[in-house]
């Protein structure tokens, strides 16, 4: 298999670069520079926010996967969120979210 268009592997490997470069920073800069209190505050909620924005569009797109005619996300949905308010754990919430949703899709034949 040929390369047709060379400079778009250029493109994807520099974006893969400077992404990389980016998380990179915080992890490799973070001894050395200070930030201020109110913005290590907002980075608290970073977690929350990426979950809610991952999880969100799940819920609004019907998936066609069903028990009873009810899409199985929504009642895994306020048990999860009872978990993630209970447990104030992000990979717990995860863990159980995804094992009730494996379970329950399966017991749907999905």
């Amino acid at each position: 298999m040929t390369l047709q268009r060379p400079e778009l592997l250029a493109l994807f490997v520099l974006l893969g670069v400077i992404t990389f470069a980016l998380r990179a920073s915080f992890v490799l800069l973070q001894d050395r520079v200070t930030l201020p209190a109110s913005i290590r505050r907002a980075l608290t909620y970073v977690p929350s926010a990426v979950i809610a924005a991952i999880v969100t569009p799940a819920l609004l797109e019907p998936s066609g996967v069903t028990l009873a005619n009810v899409d199985v996300r929504y009642l895994i949905a306020p048990v999860a969120i009872l978990v993630a308010w209970r447990s104030k754990n992000v990979v717990i919430t995860i863990v159980f979210g995804m094992t009730a949703l494996w379970i329950l899709t399966a017991l749907a034949g999905g």
